[in-house]
């Protein structure tokens, strides 16, 4: 697994923590994707266009 995907995993996992929400509502939300926090805990490695959707999200909901 490379850096860059432990650092979005990191990211997204300490969001789940803080804010209870179920990984596969975070997919739905962030990506329309209900499997992508369960792919990227796998190694799913996502599209620069996904980080930057997953990013943003984050940044809305902080």
């Amino acid at each position: 697994m490379g850096t860059f995907i432990v650092h979005i995993l990191r990211d997204v996992e300490k969001f789940l923590k803080n804010s209870s929400m179920p990984a596969a509502k975070f997919g739905r939300e962030a990506v329309k994707d209900p499997r992508f926090v369960f792919d990227l805990r796998k190694g799913r490695e996502p599209r620069a266009r996904t980080v930057e959707r997953i990013r943003a999200f984050l940044e809305a909901k902080q």
